[in-house]
This record gives C-alpha cells, sequence and structure tokens, in this order.
C-alpha cells in the first residue's frame, strides 16, 4: 500500500480561518441578483430535460433568460465606473 499524503498548500487553502474579505462579500451581494436569475433558468432548463418541453416550459425558459439578460444589464449599469478596493469583482 502506499501511503495518502497532503500538499500543505492545499490543505491550508480551505482552512477555517480564511474568510472572504469585506469587498469580496460586497461583490457577491451585487452579483446575487444575477446569480438568482440564472439559477431559476437552470430550473427551468432541468425541468425539460426528461420530457418534451411544453409550451408552458418554454414560456418560463423564455421568461428566465429575459430575468437573467436583465439582472446582467442592470449590474453591468449598477457597477459601470465603480472599482473595488482589494481587487474585488
Amino acid at each position: 500500500m502506499s501511503p495518502i499524503v497532503t500538499v500543505q498548500e492545499a490543505v491550508t487553502a480551505f482552512a477555517d480561518w480564511i474568510e472572504p474579505t469585506d469587498a469580496e462579500l460586497d461583490a457577491i451581494e451585487q452579483e446575487l441578483p444575477v446569480i438568482l436569475a440564472e439559477v431559476d433558468l437552470l430550473d427551468a432548463q432541468i425541468v425539460t430535460l426528461d420530457r418534451t418541453p411544453t409550451e408552458l416550459d418554454a414560456r418560463r425558459i423564455r421568461r428566465a433568460q429575459r430575468r437573467v439578460l436583465t439582472e446582467r444589464r442592470d449590474l453591468a449599469n449598477r457597477t459601470a465606473g465603480v472599482t473595488l478596493p482589494g481587487d474585488a469583482a
């Protein structure tokens, strides 16, 4: 049997004491509407994986796609010209 050896960098990269900075948390909060819209789109697409999409499914997917585009546009407009400290976002 060969022993299992861990790499120190891989172990410390996910240590409990490493947390996101305030700038990273702010960037995530700014992007949250886009993330939620993309989750809704993914949910709508997953529903149709094992069956033929109905007209209602197609409408739900189109609505979710429009919401993703709207949220991305709004995020781009909110963050245009905004610089965050610490290279976040």
